[in-house]
């Protein structure tokens, strides 16, 4: 089921419901977390990132990486996870990533990551939900 979270934080379908302010502020609003204050740059499990709103899933483990940026990092998003537009708020042109399916804002992708793809996904961990593999401890 597709749901769809309207502009300044309504939801509709039952999106984003039991978010907290910050995470609404994030998705909803474009906002983003301080460097390095994430639990989730720490996560070394093997498991699925999913969207914190509406629990698509996003990023595999597999591809999440240390960048330094103090964000959580992916080289690649899974199939069909994420959409991106073009970012020019602040003075800068950027790529900002979306949750393909409840349209929240998840963070920007860069051209400086790893192989195989080159790119750097640098995600608000409060816009993700961290869901461990069968067999990882919860």
């Amino acid at each position: 089921m597709t749901q769809s979270c309207g502009p300044n934080g309504q939801t509709g379908g039952g999106c984003g419901v039991g978010l907290t302010p910050e995470q609404r502020r994030i998705l909803h609003e474009h906002g983003t977390e301080r460097p390095g204050s994430s639990p989730l740059n720490d996560e070394k499990r093997a498991g699925i990132y999913a969207c914190a709103a509406c629990g698509r899933e996003l990023f595999s483990s597999d591809t999440k990486y240390d960048s330094g940026s103090g964000w959580p990092s992916f080289f690649q998003a899974l199939p069909d996870g994420v959409k991106t537009t073009q970012d020019s708020r602040y003075g800068m042109v950027r790529t900002e990533v979306h949750c393909a399916n409840c349209k929240g804002h998840l963070g920007h992708v860069f051209p400086d990551g790893p192989p195989p793809t080159g790119l750097r996904y640098c995600m608000n961990g409060l816009a993700l939900d961290f869901r461990p593999a069968e067999g990882e401890k919860a």
